[in-house]
């Protein structure tokens, strides 16, 4: 058939442009339809947003020519240290502590400010002539049949592809129109998130401190004095905080913090975002394909959401890329089920088992406080159990998709 494009995908994120450069490698012609125009989010100035990467997502990056660009604004992850207390108390005497130093891969990650990745990849897109960006539209319509899908964007321009890829995030209206359903549920929890400077200088390491309001993560952002902070708190209390000056904002977060890196100071914008589980109950419908969290929006507390959207990139990417050496078009059935049955269950899984860490950690219930205490002093105690902790939130174990292992398909 004759199309417009051979792929549309539907949200210009980090996950959209991620795999409109793995698929133009690929043979495709792409078009990436993002809501927000690109100067906005390419010329942003700090603001704290960063994404810890896991080896796995560098690999990626470095396969489809992003990570070049990034490597030296980003911070690697040399240790991390979970350890469950009250605010105000400090850590329980039992806690994890992962070190980079015991798996050859070296640093099990990086950490990346949003700002310095998205304009990575605008300039890897505007430099690949297989790849179109519209900025600043958005999809409307989609009308998938045997011979292709018909998109209609807000603007009255209508394209017509192989194949529609929903990188909209958890309220997707790609996968709405196609009329997948979704399950889930809230937490009651929002997340605040700012950036701090801080007296001390970090030394990589993240830290993960389990409180009976949620979670606070504080990870290790490039030069030494700055942390972006992922602050979970029951969604009234969070309300009353960021409705804070400043000064009270950091006079509630002092005590959480505690003063191991000295004093502290807020360096960055404040923002907050609800946090739920919200799975697609299908990843694919005809013509169409899930990705990210349009797919599984999933909680923050391991840090694994964009990990998790570029395994499905990977994935995707692979299996379209095979089906097109084959003669299949992109929308064919075959690779779409294939990228399911690849995907689905590992999402699941990772997303419930989230959860389920959530659940059992944002509680005061003193019986829960010691299992999970001895727990992490068991698993951070033996070396094999520890190791295969660390290789997981590596995104180093399961089936993995070529771009995950830094091959070319």
């Amino acid at each position: 058939m004759t199309w417009d494009t051979d792929i549309v995908i539907a949200g210009g994120g980090l996950n959209g442009p991620a795999l409109a450069l793995a698929l133009a490698q690929g043979g495709f012609r792409v078009t990436v339809v993002d809501a927000r125009p690109a100067p906005d989010r390419a010329e942003a100035g700090f603001d704290g947003r960063a994404y810890a990467l896991a080896i796995a997502s560098v690999r990626l990056l470095t396969a489809i020519g992003v990570w070049g660009a990034v490597r030296d604004k980003a911070q690697p992850i040399l240790e991390i240290k979970a350890s469950d207390g009250r605010a105000g108390e400090g850590a329980a005497p039992f806690f994890l502590h992962f070190d980079a130093a015991e798996i050859e891969e070296g640093p099990m990650g990086h950490m990346l400010e949003d700002r310095l990745l998205y304009a990575a990849f605008l300039q890897a897109m505007q430099s690949n002539p297989a790849v179109t960006l519209l900025s600043g539209e958005t999809v409307v319509a989609q009308d998938a049949g045997p011979s292709g899908v018909s998109v209609t964007l807000r603007s009255g321009r209508v394209l017509t592809a192989g194949l529609l890829v929903g990188c909209d995030g958890r309220g997707s209206g790609v996968a709405t129109r196609a009329g997948i359903k979704r399950v889930g549920w809230g937490y009651g929890q929002t997340a605040l998130v700012t950036a701090v400077q801080h007296e001390k200088e970090h030394g990589g390491i993240a830290q993960q401190f389990f409180m009976p309001s949620g979670p606070l993560a504080i990870l290790p952002l490039k030069g030494g004095h700055h942390s972006s902070i992922v602050w979970s708190e029951a969604a009234d209390v969070a309300e009353t905080i960021q409705a804070l000056p400043d000064e009270d904002y950091l006079r509630a977060l002092q005590p959480r913090f505690g003063d191991f890196l000295g004093e502290i100071s807020l360096a960055g914008e404040r923002f907050t975002y609800p946090l739920s589980l919200s799975l697609a109950e299908s990843f694919i419908a005809p013509r169409v394909a899930l990705v990210g969290d349009a797919a599984h929006g999933v909680h923050p507390i391991a840090g694994q959401g964009l990990n998790l959207g570029l395994r499905d990139v990977a994935a995707l990417a692979e299996v379209l890329i095979l089906a097109r050496r084959r003669g299949e078009e992109p929308g064919s059935p075959v690779p779409l089920e294939e990228y399911q049955r690849w995907r689905r269950f590992d999402a699941t899984v990772l997303a419930l088992g989230m959860d389920t860490v959530n659940r059992v950690f944002s509680t005061d219930n003193p019986i829960l406080r010691l299992g999970r205490d001895l727990g992490m002093g068991i698993v951070s105690a033996v070396p094999g159990l520890r190791r295969g902790f660390m290789r997981q939130a590596a995104g180093l174990t399961g089936d993995l998709p070529k771009l995950l292992t830094g091959r070319a398909i």
